[in-house]
């Protein structure tokens, strides 16, 4: 397996330095110092800092800078951001299995970096697997999901040698079953639906009882299955797994899945003779998009969860399994930046419509779930007051808009560049081809330098796909 290397563009310009440490608590209002609202940087990566002009600094690049070489619409990853927020799962979960959930956002760099902190992957798709495996990451360090997975999703699976597949439905007990080679055995997982409601919106709820995914605890299907896997001698159960959803901000729906998960695996124990060792509760932790919003405290997580799990375990008789979580969302989202140029500005009545050169084809997730962001004017520095504007994308649809009623100076104008935090997961990886609009580039910064991970698609790349006459 040959690893890929980017050549680093270095900078001439002597990097600022870093805006804060790792941890950044907002100081304590007191009556000397009166309370103004959170710092509307708390949500960029670690590295920001502001520059003369209204410009700011991430990964010690100008991002007016980074705009100007790379082009608009452009994402950011500032690569100390994702390296520091692996560390930090890890450091908050010593003793357990920490799997990077792949659909939040893949490329070979990010495989690298995450491979390099010494987490594992969670992948969705053959093309999610090869890509991680041709880039050197250990295929015995992933773990593939998916509520139908494809004859060629478990064929890669069973060839390249993943640790894990997660069991979604009764009818792939057989099909991965008859899939091992003769001799061998796979390791798999149940997935559990525990029947609990949590996450941000009900279309990124994966925890309750009918829906798409996973086998219910309530019904029985997940028993039912758990019986059937160990009666397949090629495949090897060592675990449960569940997910609750997404954009989930609350320790509480996370306890009560380890006591009804704890439950079943005293019930296996009784009805089978047989003590599973793991236990994989997903991911799902939230992330704040604005300033002020509540974001899932990992630290306080996984100490409840573990005295949750200690505490269920030992009424139950049994040993402590081997934890395990999915973080995605809350390592890549606040990682990275996305940068837009305004086209138009436009007053109809009481709304102002600020149009930028991107759109639903790059981040869809506003048009899909009602998500907000906090998109900030860089580069330019302006004396006007602030007003309510929506910004809206380029594409030919009403529901394209990135942003609603949000604060831009009132002399927003063509030119300008825009610059959206939190935006490393879901943008890119959801992105689609509406209006042949190409997919923008993903620029990684770290320490003044920049690099481009992923092109800009072009027309040509477009044009090549489409040979028919």
């Amino acid at each position: 397996m040959t690893h890929t290397t980017l050549p680093r563009t270095t900078r001439t310009t002597t990097p600022p330095a870093p805006r804060t440490t790792e941890t950044r608590p907002s100081p304590a209002p007191s009556a000397a110092t009166p309370d103004q609202g959170p710092d509307p940087l708390d949500i960029w990566p670690a590295s920001t800092v502001p520059l003369p002009d209204e410009d700011l600094a991430v990964g010690g690049v100008p991002l007016t800078e980074l705009a100007e070489r790379f082009g608009t619409p452009a994402y950011v990853l500032d690569e100390d951001e994702v390296r520091r927020r692996c560390r930090t799962y890890l450091r908050a979960f010593p003793d357990a299995d920490v799997y990077y959930a792949a659909k939040a956002f893949l490329c070979r760099a990010m495989a690298h970096w995450v491979a390099e902190e010494g987490l594992g992957l969670d992948v969705c798709s053959a093309g999610e697997l090869e890509l991680a495996v041709t880039t050197g990451f250990p295929p015995e360090r992933i773990v593939l999901h998916g509520n139908a997975k494809s004859p060629a999703d478990l064929q890669a699976a069973l060839r390249l040698g993943v640790g894990r597949i997660v069991i979604d439905s009764t009818s792939e007990i057989a099909r991965i079953a008859a899939a091992v080679p003769a001799g061998s055995r796979q390791k798999v997982l149940i997935r559990v639906v525990p029947g609990i409601a949590a996450g941000g919106h009900a279309k990124i709820r994966t925890g309750t009882d009918d829906q798409k995914f996973g086998l219910s605890l309530a019904d029985g299907s997940a028993q039912h299955a758990i019986t059937r896997v160990l009666g397949q001698p090629r495949l090897e159960l060592v675990g449960l797994h569940c997910h609750l959803g997404s954009q989930i901000t609350a320790v509480k729906p996370y306890l009560s899945a380890v006591r009804r998960l704890v439950g079943l695996l005293a019930r296996v124990h009784e009805q089978h003779g047989i003590t599973l060792p793991e236990l994989d509760l997903g991911g799902g932790h939230g992330v704040a998009y604005r300033p002020g919003e509540p974001a899932l405290d990992i630290t306080g997580l996984a100490g409840k969860i573990r005295a949750e799990l200690a505490g269920g375990c030992a009424a139950a008789g049994l040993p402590v399994p081997r934890l395990a979580v999915e973080p995605g969302r809350a390592i890549a989202g606040p990682s990275g930046v996305v940068l837009y140029r305004v086209l138009s500005v436009k007053r109809t009545g009481v709304h102002t419509f600020v149009a930028v050169d991107g759109g639903m084809s790059d981040n869809p997730r506003p048009a899909l779930y009602g998500v907000r962001y906090a998109p900030r004017l860089v580069g330019r520095h302006s004396t006007v007051a602030t007003e309510p504007v929506t910004v809206v994308g380029r594409h030919c649809e009403a529901g394209d808009i990135l942003a609603s009623d949000v604060q831009l100076p009132g002399d927003i104008r063509p030119g300008d560049l825009i610059a959206v935090p939190v935006a490393g997961a879901y943008h890119l990886s959801m992105a689609s081809g509406y209006n042949l609009v190409g997919r923008p580039p993903v620029v990684a910064v770290t320490s003044g330098h920049a690099r481009l991970l992923v092109r800009r698609e072009s027309l040509a790349d477009i044009q090549e796909r489409d040979i028919g006459l």
